[in-house]
């Protein structure tokens, strides 16, 4: 291979490196002010309570707690950090978890509950639980290593 053609694949590589930090500092940044939006937004939520701005509220702090764990692993990527599985299992468990407190909120001010509702419970139930199977996994392999 031409020395040239290194050089020139080495410029390309580091410029595309750039580009990449680049993009991940906006997303950090966008994230934050979405996790400060979402959490302003609850806090307006707990000045007119009531059985529907509870519920709100819930939701919207899992959120913000959802996009704050999305930021941390933006932030690992940043520092270099080795790439962890687990970040993205807890995402997957506050949210499940939230979907489940959202339905069981929405059928607890609802005067006849669907089954659809209850189904989507138990498989949302259940998935939160293979999500912490595989937390537990991967925490037993990361000490392993």
């Amino acid at each position: 291979m031409d020395p040239l053609d290194s050089k020139i694949a080495e410029k390309f590589r580091k410029c595309i490196v750039r580009f990449d930090v680049a993009f991940h500092i906006v997303a950090a940044i966008l994230l934050l002010v979405a996790a400060a939006y979402i959490l302003f937004h609850a806090s307006l939520n707990v000045l007119s309570p009531s059985k529907a701005s509870i519920v709100h509220l819930i939701n919207d702090v899992l959120l913000a707690l959802i996009v704050l764990e999305i930021l941390w692993t933006v932030n690992r990527f940043l520092k270099r950090k080795k790439f962890l599985l687990g970040p993205f299992l807890i995402i997957g468990v506050i949210a499940g978890v939230r979907r489940i407190l959202l339905i069981e909120a929405q059928t607890s001010l609802a005067e006849h509950v669907e089954i659809t509702k209850l189904y989507e419970i138990g498989v949302s139930a259940i998935v939160v639980l293979i999500m912490m199977i595989a937390y537990y996994i991967s925490l037993k392999a990361q000490k392993m290593e």
